[in-house]
């Protein structure tokens, strides 16, 4: 089975993720509850931001991060996430509190699976269709 999201799909989907993950205690109303509920989708949240500024895909600064460890350290981070509520005994909190760390996390996990771990497409001037090189 082909996996459905290409590494340049992947790649859309990290920067807004990483940054709405950051804002997540205050998107889901949690702020307020403090410690580890909030600090470690903040936490997460930056370094799927740093992580995709050095992924080897279209979308980053530099290619450095092999696709396969990106996505390795996506489920891992996904898994953490996920586990935070009862790592941390944030559970007493409320539902909202703890359920968006599981959905994310879990989201985290899929994303990575249904990932295809090949590098994003090399821009290379010389084979840009229509581009016609002068040597």
């Amino acid at each position: 089975m082909t996996k459905p999201i290409s590494s340049n799909a992947h790649g859309l989907l990290d920067y807004p993720g990483g940054i709405a993950l950051i804002a997540a205690p205050w998107i889901f109303g949690f702020s307020d509850v403090g410690g580890a509920a909030v600090t470690v989708p903040i936490v997460i949240g930056a370094v799927i931001l740093a992580q995709s500024l050095f992924t080897d895909y279209r979308l980053s600064l530099a290619r450095l991060v092999p696709m396969p460890a990106h996505l390795g350290l996506d489920a891992l981070a996904g898994a953490f996430l996920a586990l935070t509520p009862l790592i941390f005994d944030t559970t007493d909190d409320g539902t909202g509190a703890w359920l968006p760390h599981v959905i994310v996390g879990i989201g985290l996990i899929i994303g990575a699976l249904l990932t295809r771990p090949v590098s994003g497409v090399r821009w290379d001037v010389r084979h840009t269709p229509g581009h016609h090189a002068h040597v």
